[in-house]
């Protein structure tokens, strides 16, 4: 099992980059920078990528709509060329909240363009002439519009790679499966590894037969916020907030696909409180609204021993990369501990 994190960049860049060195030294075997609506992720890599010297840098995840798909492949050949054949492309389609409220763009048939998407992008890495008529997108822009006077190219540059991993991130049902599918490795959140195989594992398989053979095994990245201490109840606090946010304030009532997952898991009755009490502006009522049985199912709190178990149970789910955002006193360290424990397993 691989070690990758997630990294906060809401503070100063500086430290932010500066510990992504430090988690690197502490065993991490990849990278990852969020984008949402704050800043782009792309830049923040090429920064990354001139600090470090063998980790896995990508987006975690750039989303399929307000980037074209040329776009999303010059940046990942670029993030490849600078980091010399360590980038890794994260995407994911994102939610209305986002690209409608954010980018102003219509959030029309996801699935769709993730597969348009990662066609192009590959053809673009080969260096093909790209001329693509699919579901959602056409380039060149089809006869009629515009100017007349598009025409099919390749990319000016020579890639590092021809072939960029792709991950997809990936929770509802069909998502999976065209996660499954046609990407190198699914990006999972808020993931319960004990209820893997009853929430996934018909998804999983119906992509999984269409897959070829040519992409080898699907690297399954899942995990959660990372502190280890004795102090169990002190640190699940640590996870409410995100847990919260999430569960109750990422978008609207029945278009919630986190809320909707934690149903899944059983907790219903407390993802409509956590919802109701978010929506209403009670948002630390809402973190305390998570339940600790919750926090525990999907994040990695508490003494070593229990951080040890739960590293068991995600191997035992199919984890193949172990992704946490440590939230602890001592970030590196509880790395450093982690990659002990997975060398410990590993071996």
């Amino acid at each position: 099992m691989r070690l990758s994190v997630s990294l906060k960049y809401t503070g100063d860049l500086g430290l932010v980059l500066n510990r992504a060195m430090q988690f690197e030294d502490a065993g991490a075997d990849a990278l990852w920078v969020t984008e949402s609506y704050g800043f782009d992720s792309a830049t923040i890599l090429g920064a990354l990528a001139a600090r470090t010297r063998r980790v896995q840098v990508g987006p975690g995840v750039l989303n399929v709509f307000s980037r074209t798909p040329a776009l999303l492949a010059q940046t990942a050949a670029g993030l490849d060329a600078v980091s010399g054949g360590r980038a890794v492309l994260g995407l994911g389609a994102s939610g209305p909240q986002v690209v409608e409220g954010w980018h102003g763009l219509a959030y029309d048939r996801p699935l769709a363009r993730t597969r348009d998407v990662v066609e192009i992008c590959r053809s673009a890495w080969r260096r093909e002439v790209v001329a693509f008529d699919g579901t959602t997108i056409r380039v060149p822009l089809a006869p009629g519009k515009g100017s007349g006077l598009g025409k099919p190219l390749k990319m000016l540059t020579r890639p590092v790679r021809g072939r960029i991993p792709v991950y997809l991130a990936a929770l509802g049902a069909k998502n999976v499966e065209l996660t499954a599918e046609i990407a190198e490795g699914w990006l999972t959140f808020l993931f319960a590894p004990e209820a893997m195989h009853e929430v996934w594992g018909k998804p999983l398989a119906a992509g999984s037969a269409r897959r070829s053979a040519t992409l080898g095994p699907l690297d399954i990245v899942a995990g959660g916020v990372l502190a280890i201490g004795d102090d169990q109840a002190a640190l699940r606090d640590l996870a409410r907030p995100m847990t919260a946010l999430y569960v109750g304030g990422m978008g609207a009532r029945g278009q919630n696909f986190y809320h909707a997952l934690v149903c899944r898991y059983g907790f219903a009755d407390a993802a409509d409180r956590i919802q109701d009490l978010f929506l209403s502006g009670r948002r630390a009522d809402a973190e305390a609204a998570v339940p600790d049985e919750l926090i525990d199912l999907i994040h990695l709190v508490g003494p070593a021993d229990h951080i040890a178990n739960r590293i068991d149970a995600y191997r035992a789910a199919g984890v193949t990369t172990l992704n946490v955002t440590p939230e602890g006193t001592d970030p590196v360290r509880d790395i450093r501990s982690v990659r002990a424990l997975l060398d410990a397993g590993n071996s």
